[in-house]
């Protein structure tokens, strides 16, 4: 299981060359990205950990870390048996963060304690997928809470545990049985490569989105001939992630991005969006070669929540 890690490691960061116009850019900190994942493996970061659990059909993939976001929160040692109160006083904050996740288990948080004495703060971290006809979740449980509960609680079909798989070596519950490793996010290098950094929270999806999306139905039409060129001039984008911290952002597009810059300036041409995204990440910073783009996060909450409803300009389609 992942030791407990430094907060301020979120505000670690690398430097990179940019243009002489542009201040250095500043991005979470990242391992080495690995070729594929071919396997489980708890020690890796959430993001990573999970590819080998996501079948290769979803198109979008949405990671929370608990335990980091516990860290950051100033509940670093908070766990299911912890009192009552100090529970409830760290998800009365977890709205104001960056979290992609209000707890997959707290609906029926008050039926697992009583009946099997566990909840959603034996959680270490979730992930959701969808698309392509695939719909799932993964739970990674803490190494401290006895497995024959949760799998109990499994057997008798309590809330979203209905019909799920207990992978109690792994510590894991699925909502289906895992796929083959062949046939996982974890086999395609491209979209590892997008995973791995600590984050709170870690979004990815393949391809891009629409415009019409990402800034409302109708406004390509009334674009000026200046940003309607900088829609133009963009490379296709396959895929991509963006790592939600306390301080920062990456956002994650794939190596030797020549459009690097100009999709992190998209913000500043393009109608705004909803939240403004200027106004919740803001000061971006690029790197062509490892296809990275920084920012600074001004409001957790606004942030996870352009993501969740893909309002993020650098992800837009090429015109």
């Amino acid at each position: 299981m992942r030791g407990i890690r430094v907060g301020a490691a979120l505000a670690g960061v690398v430097l990179l060359a940019a243009c002489s116009s542009d201040p250095k850019p500043v991005y979470q900190r990242s391992p080495e990205p690995r070729a594929e994942v071919s396997e489980y493996d708890g020690s890796q970061e959430p993001s990573a950990a999970v590819l080998a659990l996501v079948p290769t059909a979803a198109t979008t993939l949405a990671v929370t870390d608990f335990d980091q976001l516990r860290l950051v929160l100033g509940f670093g040692t908070l766990k299911g048996s912890s009192p009552a109160p100090e529970r409830e006083r760290f998800w009365r904050q977890v709205p104001r963060t960056a979290s992609l996740s209000t707890g997959l288990l707290r609906p029926v948080e008050a039926q697992l304690r009583e009946r099997f004495g566990f909840g959603q703060d034996d959680v270490a971290w979730e992930a959701t997928y969808s698309g392509g006809g695939a719909e799932g979740w993964v739970l990674a449980f803490h190494g401290d809470l006895a497995m024959a509960s949760v799998r109990r609680a499994v057997g008798a079909g309590v809330g979203p545990l209905r019909g799920a798989v207990v992978d109690a070596d792994h510590r894991l519950v699925t909502s289906a049985t895992p796929p083959d490793a062949a046939q996982s996010w974890g086999a395609e290098p491209d979209l590892v490569a997008l995973t791995g950094g600590e984050a709170v929270a870690t979004y990815l999806q393949r391809g891009c989105d629409p415009f019409d999306t990402v800034f409302g139905a109708g406004m390509q039409a009334q674009l000026a001939a200046a940003p309607a060129a900088a829609l133009d001039s963009l490379d296709p984008l396959d895929a991509y992630s963006v790592a939600l911290g306390t301080e920062l952002v990456t956002a994650r597009l794939g190596e030797n991005r020549s459009d690097a810059f100009e999709r992190a300036r998209l913000a500043d041409v393009m109608p705004p969006t909803k939240p403004d995204f200027g106004l919740v990440m803001s000061r971006a910073v690029a790197d062509p070669a490892s296809g990275r783009i920084g920012y600074v996060l001004a409001d957790p909450a606004a942030a996870a929540r352009l993501t969740r409803t893909h309002h993020l300009p650098f992800t837009v389609c090429p015109g």
